[in-house]
């Protein structure tokens, strides 16, 4: 029998939680990267709006191209510690080291700077694909009961959201009390010392409480590269929410990007930067306990229409609201935290049945590769995040560390909300193309069943 066996045991709440800690770890790493970068860039290391913007586009582009290969090296990887772990054994210090030496400011003229920047983010790009891959990938090694996948899904997400509020809140915290007594470019250095140092331990931790149990047959590492092709051509829904990553990712990383801009300058209290950052991921915590019971009550088009509905208007008050009507605007940034929760944590759920219907279309279960697949359209649309704001505040006549121009001001209003809401629409339009609703589902489980049941 060339099959996986299932296993359906209970997964304990430690191993849960454990497996929870690498996506928090990740978080406070690469969202500070996303978050911070480009400001850190601009406004301590002196690199101009336009040249990061650039940087980040290739970076991040040859960031997500390495996806797929790195795909397909974890799933020809057998070691004694399995296939997906030894990544976060071996990738965890490299990857604080990586993160600190972004971060940090060597004197250097400019065009070492920009050899600088390039080679440590293009460096810590490569090793946080070669974490996050395997780590996603690891769910489907820890168990293949489809309750227990979504359980230990469950608490990844929400311990990736609560990563995400540390770094919204504690990031322009610790660097703000640190410069009151240091120099501004050693305050982010030593922030960022802490924030890797903790995410290194944490994925240290996520190494040594799972445990990897279901043992994939010798056949099913023979995976060629034109499988993912072969996967594009006959797997309507994994291209539509491909598109969908692209396209909400690249949303939430532009809105975080130029969240720092918006706060410093068009509403003029960079005090604020920190609760701003806050509530724009801390109504999450909330929405997701709530997302199988909205998956029930609503089809899958629904559910993700209603999420875009409300975060379009929570964009729309950024846009609208006058600059000194902090709490209007700290409420629409509130409305449109909870519909960009909805639709993120929606969209990681439904990755498992876009596997199952690639197996059901091929015949063959590329778990690893699909989600390499998604993870290169993510991170293309976190190019997005730093691309489109360098690129605006360049075009908008933005100087860092002087008060703006109505025409740079008007720039950073654009990027915060026009541009999300014209992203948001043709989401919405594209998710109209996905074909897998519940019935052909269960239609799709039960021949699979079948064909393994004959096998």
């Amino acid at each position: 029998m060339n099959q996986i066996k299932n296993l359906d045991i209970n997964i304990s709440t430690k191993e849960k939680i454990g497996y929870g800690f690498g996506d928090l770890a990740c978080c406070l790493i690469y969202v500070s990267i996303s978050s911070y970068l480009l400001f850190f860039y601009t406004d301590v290391f002196g690199i101009t709006a336009s040249v990061a913007a650039f940087m980040f586009l290739v970076v991040r582009i040859l960031d997500a191209i390495a996806d797929p290969v790195i795909g397909i090296l974890i799933d020809k990887t057998n070691t004694k510690y399995g296939k997906f772990r030894p990544y976060l054994l071996f990738g965890a210090v490299p990857f604080a080291i990586l993160a600190i030496l972004c971060f940090s400011t060597p004197q250097l003229n400019e065009g070492g700077k920009l050899i600088y920047a390039y080679v440590t983010y293009a460096a810590l790009s490569v090793c946080y694909t070669t974490i996050n891959v395997p780590y996603g990938a690891l769910t489907s090694a820890m168990t293949t009961d489809q309750n227990e996948s979504v359980s230990i899904t469950t608490y990844r997400m929400f311990l990736a959201n609560i990563g995400q509020m540390i770094v919204a809140f504690g990031v322009p915290f610790l660097a703000a009390k640190f410069a009151q007594s240091m120099n501004l470019a050693d305050s982010w250095k030593l922030t960022m010392v802490i924030i890797a140092t903790i995410g290194s331990i944490l994925l240290l931790i996520c190494f040594k409480s799972t445990k990897e149990r279901v043992k994939v047959p010798a056949s099913h590492a023979n995976i060629k590269f034109s499988d993912i092709f072969e996967q594009f051509k006959v797997n309507r829904p994994l291209v539509v929410l491909s598109i969908f990553f692209l396209i909400i990712y690249g949303v939430k990383s532009i809105v975080s990007s130029i969240g720092i801009y918006y706060v410093t300058y068009y509403i003029g209290k960079p005090e604020l930067i920190k609760w701003y950052s806050l509530i724009g991921t801390f109504p999450a915590l909330f929405v997701i306990p709530f997302i199988p019971w909205l998956s029930k009550k609503l089809t899958k088009k629904q559910l993700m229409t209603l999420s875009i509905v409300i975060d379009v208007v929570g964009m729309l008050g950024l846009f609208i609201f006058p600059s000194n009507w902090v709490v209007a605007i700290f409420i629409s940034r509130a409305i449109a935290a909870i519909g960009n929760g909805m639709n993120t944590a929606y969209m990681w759920a439904l990755i498992p049945e876009v596997v199952e219907y690639g197996e059901w279309k091929t015949n063959k279960r590329l778990g690893g590769m699909i989600y390499a697949v998604i993870g290169f359209f993510f991170k293309c649309g976190n190019a997005l995040g730093g691309m489109v704001p360098g690129v605006i505040l360049s075009m908008s006549g933005y100087v860092a560390k002087q008060a703006q121009t109505q025409t740079a001001l008007h720039g950073i209003l654009i990027t915060t909300a026009i541009i999300p809401m014209c992203l948001y629409a043709i989401s919405g339009i594209c998710m109209r193309f996905y074909n897998l609703d519940k019935e052909t589902y269960i239609k799709i489980s039960k021949e699979l069943q079948e064909r393994k049941s004959l096998s």
